[in-house]
């Protein structure tokens, strides 16, 4: 091969790097806009069935009624809701959640973060 040849084949593959991480940034994108939409059904979910059991049981509001034995073993377990509750609004008021970057602020998704809160559910 000549040196023009080669030094052709490089710019050609450069060009195709440069168009697949193009290709992957959007893709990230995608998936990131996913995951949220995801995460935000999940949580619509999880208040509606929420809802639909209080409803079952004859009350509408589950905070001010009496609590008996089985009442109480709910909400014990709904207690690690609030926390990823917390989490989601921290998340969504333009914070990091996630162990790497956890507090600071971030300027667009972070797969880290959208992976910690679709665990929740998961």
């Amino acid at each position: 091969m000549k040196k023009r040849q080669i030094f052709d084949q490089v710019m050609d593959m450069k060009k195709q790097i440069g168009e697949f991480y193009e290709q992957l940034g959007e893709l990230k994108d995608k998936l990131s806009i996913l995951l949220e939409e995801n995460h935000r059904l999940e949580m619509e979910n999880h208040h509606l069935r929420n809802r639909m059991e209080h409803k079952q049981k004859g009350t509408d509001d589950p905070i001010h009624d009496h609590v008996d034995d089985e009442n109480q073993e709910d909400d014990d377990q709904a207690i690690p809701g609030e926390g990823y509750d917390n989490l989601a609004r921290i998340y969504e008021e333009g914070f990091h959640i996630c162990n790497l970057e956890f507090g600071s602020p971030r300027e667009e998704d972070c797969i880290f973060c959208l992976d910690l809160l679709s665990k929740k559910n998961g």
